[in-house]
């Protein structure tokens, strides 16, 4: 019987483990979707007006590859064109994305902090949860 249930209990932890899987982090800079995609890097100085033209920008990594981070706004992304960012999510390698969890920027200091999931979710709530109703009649 303790077989059995020793045997049940190693499943159960077995099944759970894509959840408790730890999360995938990339390095490299913010760049906009049309430069890598004809093949040029995002003109250095010129971050405003690549900003007011691109759609779509993510993370282009050393190695060559670019990551989609569809759950994080394009205006997040916007201010660290160029720069070097460390995302930390969940890699779907099929659709060369990343859904971050955060987002640090690395500066003089070291990386630092810029976005997190986490604190959007407090903003939103701070914002949209806790404002106070008009009253209806």
């Amino acid at each position: 019987m303790k077989k059995l249930s020793m045997i049940l209990v190693s499943l159960a932890i077995l099944s759970l483990s894509p959840v408790l899987a730890t999360a995938d982090t990339i390095e490299g800079s913010v760049q906009g979707f049309t430069c890598i995609s004809i093949g040029k890097t995002c003109p250095i100085g010129q971050e405003d007006p690549l900003a007011a033209i691109e759609s779509v920008f993510g993370v282009y990594t050393m190695d060559g590859k670019f990551y989609f981070v569809p759950n994080v706004s394009r205006s997040v992304l916007a201010r660290h064109i160029n720069k070097p960012v460390r995302v930390t999510g969940a890699v779907n390698p099929k659709f060369s994305s990343i859904d971050a969890d955060k987002i640090e920027a690395k500066g003089e200091g070291g990386w630092k902090l810029t976005w997190s999931m986490e604190a959007q979710e407090r903003m939103f709530n701070d914002i949209y949860r806790n404002r106070p109703r008009a009253k209806t009649k």
